[in-house]
């Protein structure tokens, strides 16, 4: 386990980030004095900087230059101009980007898995992390996420191995290369590669250019693992590749060393094949076919590691899940809204959104198979909000209505300030758009039915409007 030689006093701008807030819980556990600011915080990072007592201030305030840190660490959402990071200039600070300061002090000693790809990254990274722990590896770890597992959503440990979720948005205002460059990782997991962060990259051609980077960082002792149906990851590995590969699917016509069969069309019970010999069954909480591709390439990560496959099937049974990934806020007990379930999740790109509603979709129908009256079980709901740049800038506007093909009602908050508008009449359902999350809370309190289902989705905080909803309906 790294710790530090000499304990220093460390600041970082922009700590409210899961990754930066991450970062700085894994300095604080190294024995460094740790601070932080930011514009906006609330939970889940809010809630682990305060247990790990980690002081945080405005990111306005530049006091912190008074107690002259040894290291500024800047996240990517800060630029030049930003009050801050003029200020570690002028005075001539030592400065770092997160992703370096994470590769010198603590990735450089380990066993890196890293999980990049555009969708499923934290959920496949929390899946290594827990299979790792469940084989009593006790490893350390970075995710994007809390997984309900651990509690938190980084950690040191004490064990050569390192899980780090492998994000390819740029890393600072003065290092415009992928995160995921920094890390060195010697097991990847490539899960998938859109368009994305169109405030960043011009093409999926320029994003590809980035995967190619961090596969060329992969030893020739390493794995990559992917799917075994992603053509532009395998454009990717067209351009160079010096490691071997494992694929991963379910497509008995493109053949893949890491297959499954599903014992349930919601995804909760599957087997798990590679060369086609069965490992074992997983029975999990988890819904949806994205999750049991992730769970091939997090098991295909852990062996690699040395786990055993069998305890690897066994830990994914005892897989919790991720908080914000189909987490459920609550069920209403009584009144004329008994029933009704509201689920909080991540999904703001529309192929997540679609994989997140086809799931849950799923689960409805396995669920009501099982009574004599599938009416009795209500609506799925989806609700959302476009607030991701690429989002805004109207890149996935064209999508958006298929992403929704599952809902029975769509419900959106835009706000004016935005300039952006949902192409409703190009949807196959009742959309209801609103300006302001009260006037969204009221819509929803009225219109919702006993037993529906209502999925949440936003990569934001969505002003809390998911617990102000259960409240309201079960109170």
């Amino acid at each position: 386990m790294a710790t530090a030689l000499n304990q220093q006093n460390i600041h970082i701008l922009g700590i409210a980030g899961t990754f930066m807030g991450g970062i700085a819980q894994l300095a604080k556990a190294m024995g460094h004095e740790v601070s932080g600011s930011d514009k906006a915080i609330y939970p889940p990072m809010s809630t682990q900087l305060e247990q790990a007592g980690i002081a945080v201030s405005d990111d306005q305030n530049t006091d912190f230059l008074k107690s002259e840190p040894d290291a500024v660490v800047i996240g990517n959402a800060l630029s030049r101009g930003h009050p801050s990071v003029e200020a570690t200039l002028n005075a001539q600070q030592v400065y770092t980007s997160g992703p370096q300061w994470l590769a010198d002090h603590i990735l450089k000693d380990r066993w890196v898995v890293a999980v990049a790809g555009t969708h499923g990254k934290t959920s496949t990274a929390s899946m290594v992390a827990w299979i790792l722990e469940y084989a009593k590896l006790n490893p350390g770890f970075l995710i994007g996420g809390v997984p309900e597992n651990f509690g938190v959503s980084a950690r040191l440990g004490d064990s050569p191995f390192f899980v780090v979720e492998a994000d390819e948005y740029d890393t600072a205002f003065f290092d415009k290369r992928s995160k995921f460059v920094h890390y060195h990782p010697r097991t990847c997991v490539l899960n998938n590669l859109e368009f994305d962060h169109a405030d960043i990259f011009d093409s999926v051609a320029d994003i590809q250019k980035q995967f190619h980077h961090l596969v060329r960082t992969v030893p020739g002792n390493g794995l990559i693992v992917l799917p075994n149906d992603e053509p532009q990851l395998d454009e990717v590995i067209e351009k160079g590749c010096w490691t071997p590969i494992e694929k991963q699917g379910g497509d008995a016509e493109n053949p893949a060393e890491w297959s499954y069969q599903l014992f349930e069309q919601d995804g909760s019970q599957f087997e798990v094949r590679y060369q086609g010999n069965s490992l074992g069954r997983v029975t999990w909480e988890m819904t949806g076919l994205h999750n049991v591709r992730n769970a091939l390439s997090a098991i295909a990560a852990a062996v690699h590691c040395g786990v055993m496959a069998r305890i690897a099937v066994e830990g994914l049974c005892e897989f919790k899940g991720i908080r914000r990934r189909m987490t459920l806020v609550g069920e209403v007990q009584s009144g004329d809204k008994q029933g009704v379930k509201i689920f909080d999740d991540f999904a703001h790109h529309p192929t997540a959104i679609h994989t997140t509603l086809q799931g849950a979709k799923n689960q409805l129908l396995s669920q009501s198979s099982n009574i004599s009256r599938p009416a009795d079980f209500g609506r799925l709901i989806a609700v959302f909000e476009p607030r991701s740049n690429t989002m805004r800038m109207g890149i996935h506007k064209a999508s958006l209505p298929q992403a929704f093909e599952q809902a029975d009602e769509v419900y959106a908050f835009i706000d004016d300030a935005w300039n952006w508008q949902l192409p409703t009449e190009a949807f196959s359902q009742p959309v209801h758009v609103q300006n302001s999350y009260e006037a969204l809370l009221v819509q929803l309190k009225n219109n919702l039915q006993a037993g529906d289902t209502v999925v949440m989705m936003s990569n934001g905080s969505f002003g809390g409007i998911h617990q102000k909803l259960f409240a309201e309906l079960n109170g």
